[in-house]
C-alpha cells in the first residue's frame, strides 16, 4: 500500500494497493480523492469495517511522518 500526499495541501494525489479486499480500501481513498479531502480526514475517520480499513489509517499516519 502506498499513498502520494501533497506537501502543500495534504490532499491525497495517488494511491495504490494490492491484495485481498484491496477494493474496499481503494473505494474509501477514491472517495476522498474525488472530494479533494485532506489525508487527515482518512486518518481520523472511524470506518465501518476496521479489520482492513485500520490499515488505511496506519498508512496515512506513516505518510504524515514522511512529509
Amino acid at each position: 500500500m502506498k499513498a502520494l500526499i501533497s506537501a502543500d495541501t495534504d490532499e491525497v494525489l495517488g494511491f495504490t494497493v494490492f491484495g485481498t479486499e484491496a477494493a474496499e480500501l481503494m473505494a474509501v481513498v477514491q472517495t476522498a480523492m474525488l472530494a479533494t479531502l485532506s489525508y487527515t480526514v482518512l486518518r481520523d475517520a472511524i470506518l465501518t469495517q476496521p479489520w482492513l480499513s485500520v490499515l488505511l489509517r496506519c498508512s496515512v499516519r506513516s505518510q504524515r511522518d514522511r512529509v
